[in-house]
């Protein structure tokens, strides 16, 4: 209980300390939650922070390739993909690309993503 004379620290439960690589649970929760929300076919890597060596990072950032081509699909898609991965993992945060067939802009953060990404 804390009061005017405790040191202790009260920590929100939203609290996520800085991570390095994700471990082999968040991998394979990673990993089913894109292949249950995109479908089969569906390519997912992890890039930026949580791969860079010497770095560590709060956030995940993921390039999902699927195969989906109806914009809608793929709204509902990534929905069901986020509220898998928190529901597993916890609310953190989660940065997604998505590219499918078709798409007409590929910034340069996906080719960035595609190069250093680590397949999952």
């Amino acid at each position: 209980m804390a009061g005017p004379h405790c040191r202790c620290a009260i920590i929100p439960q939203a609290f996520q300390p800085p991570h390095d690589a994700p471990s082999a649970f968040e991998r394979q929760t990673l990993k089913q939650a894109a292949l249950s929300s995109f479908g089969p076919g569906v390519v997912l890597r992890l890039f930026g922070s949580r791969v860079a060596d010497g770095q560590r990072g709060g956030d995940i950032d993921l390039l999902v390739e699927t195969q989906l081509l109806d914009p809608a699909q793929i709204a509902q898609a990534h929905t069901r993909f986020l509220a898998r991965v928190y529901g597993d993992l916890g609310e953190q945060k989660v940065d997604v690309l998505i590219d499918y067939p078709g798409r007409v802009q590929h910034p340069p953060i996906f080719e960035r993503a595609r190069q250093q990404g680590v397949l999952l």
